[in-house]
């Protein structure tokens, strides 16, 4: 078989390819015509962020039968296009952990003394040894926005430093954080007490331009902050103005919105250090990343093991057949679960009834725990380590059985609690394939997950729906589906809006502003 690495990666990775006996060429710098032309005779892909596996190149992927990415980020490959076809993906979660943690206690560092800034001024010939007056680390607030694996990491070298460590995680649970030695806050306590925050949370809807003029006028006088995450958290043209203004004493970022960016003018700031995406970039991290992804590959290639896949899980050729509806229907359930959830997740309760629960049950556990995961961590959440990352994150999981599914012949459900609280999600396969969400707490519905999708509680009155309808078609969004679902005439209700294009954060805010609206998220499936 032959594998077509296509992308720059360490030599020990080549080397593991052909020594499992597999055909390797390595071409890198190609364009997107020119790897079309020649992936449709190659078995194995192998990549980091330069190579696009778009819908089209996958298309024409004829033999393709795996994508290893050596890295965590997805964002260039089309998962959905890849899964269609049946191309497995993998990646290599875990691999840059430590390094991109350490990059962000060297921003930390030098952001506190200035050591970028000291240093251009001695290359230039210059003593100015007032003018780069520092700031100590000992005793301040460190505030840390996502404390998954790197945020984690991050947090154990704080503490080391005797920082005062406090974090804003959604997802995270009162008894996971006391546990880690945090102190877990809202992210507006965050935003007041932290002398120096730094942003370990995925690049989602919900984070897009998190930190903006808003937020940082939440933050104390003279406030740092470091970005080693994902460009786009930070809203740079807000940044830009705070830094000026002094109400940001500094900033350290590793990610832009544009990368390479187009705009040098908050780059060009006296108060601004940054580094062009090296948050991976050590000898280290990059061999491990490249052996882990050929020894995967190598794995399925020839002995047909999966492992880190992001889009299918490890189960006998002879269940896929059976699995494969409901495997889709629980990782989309948990999604959808997971991004209408808030709090911290302390357990997971999924209910087998019907069909459903004569099946080998375990992969459909683990793509409902992959689904409810992924939102929260991104890139990071597999088939193979997400009951792994739930059980490190203080949630229990349980699994029930029973035969009768009412009035559906399969149904699954994910009893989702917190410290204080519990919700209800059910769904089933319409013809067999086809996933729909028939429940959410006390309200039935039939929703389609997929897509972008505004989930909307709203008092049950005339007008709703149609000062929604007139407000799309303003802003020439077009409506794909709606769905809805009451508890009773003139109470609360529930709508579900698909839509065929992004909603922006002022568009969201402005139908917030509606009459007869209590709340409204927009969740990407």
């Amino acid at each position: 078989m032959k594998v077509l690495v296509s992308d720059k990666i360490a030599d020990k990775g080549v080397e593991i390819l052909k020594k499992a006996g597999l055909d390797v060429d390595v071409k890198t710098g190609m364009k997107p015509d020119e790897l079309k032309a020649c992936i449709g005779e190659y078995h194995g892909l192998v990549i980091r962020s330069a190579t696009k596996a778009t819908a089209e190149i996958i298309e024409a992927a004829k033999n393709l039968k795996v994508i290893g990415r050596a890295g965590s980020g997805l964002d260039n490959v089309d998962k959905a296009a890849a899964s269609k076809k049946g191309i497995v993906v993998m990646n290599t979660p875990g691999g840059n952990t430590i390094t991109t943690a350490e990059h962000s206690i060297a921003m930390l560092f030098s952001l506190a003394r200035m050591v970028p800034q000291a240093t251009a001024s001695m290359k230039a010939g210059k003593w100015e040894k007032k003018k780069f007056m520092g700031v100590e680390l000992f005793n301040k607030t460190l505030g840390i926005i996502g404390l998954g694996n790197i945020g984690n990491q991050v947090a154990k070298k704080a503490q080391g430093l005797e920082m005062v460590v406090i974090a804003y995680d959604p997802f995270l649970s009162e008894d996971r954080a006391k546990a880690l030695g945090i102190e877990k806050v809202s992210l507006d306590e965050l935003f007041s007490r932290a002398d120096f925050i730094t942003i370990h949370t995925p690049l989602t809807l919900e984070t897009k331009n998190l930190i903006n003029s808003e937020a940082i006028g939440k933050m104390k006088n003279g406030v740092r902050i470091i970005n080693c995450a994902r460009g786009g958290i930070i809203n740079e043209k807000d940044l830009y103005e705070a830094l000026k203004s002094g109400k940001v004493a500094g900033a350290a970022l590793d990610v832009f919105e544009k990368e390479p960016p187009e705009d040098f003018s908050l780059i060009g700031l006296d108060n601004v250090i940054c580094t062009p995406h090296l948050g991976a970039a050590t000898e280290e991290a990059q061999e491990n990343v490249a052996i882990a992804v050929a020894e995967q590959i190598a794995d399925y290639l020839v002995r047909g093991t999966i492992r880190n896949a992001v889009n299918f899980p490890s189960i006998p050729a002879d269940q896929v057949a059976k699995l494969q509806p409901y495997l889709n229907l629980a990782e989309k359930l948990g999604s959808f679960a997971a991004q209408v959830f808030e709090g911290g997740i302390t357990g997971v309760t999924i209910e087998y009834t019907g069909d459903v629960s004569e099946l080998n049950t375990a992969p459909i556990t683990i793509a409902a725990l992959k689904g409810l995961l992924t939102p929260i961590l991104e890139e990071t959440v597999n088939f193979v380590n997400a009951p792994f990352i739930a059980k490190e994150r203080g949630i229990e999981i349980k699994e029930t059985k029973s035969a009768g599914a009412g009035n559906y012949q399969s149904m699954l459900a994910l009893r989702i609690k917190a410290k204080d609280k519990e919700r209800y999600f059910a769904g089933t396969l319409f013809s067999k394939k086809d996933p729909r969400i028939v429940q959410i707490d006390d309200f039935a519905v039939e929703i389609v997950p997929e897509g972008i999708m505004l989930f909307i509680y709203n008092v049950d009155k005339p007008g709703v729906i149609g000062n929604l309808g007139s407000f799309f078609g303003k802003n020439n969004i077009n409506i794909a589906r709606m769905h809805f679902g009451r508890e009773r005439a003139g109470g609360t209700a529930i709508s579900v809006m698909s839509v065929d294009s992004p909603v922006t954060s002022r568009s969201l805010d402005e139908i917030k502003k509606m009459p007869n609206i209590l709340s409204v998220k927009v969740l990407n499936l």
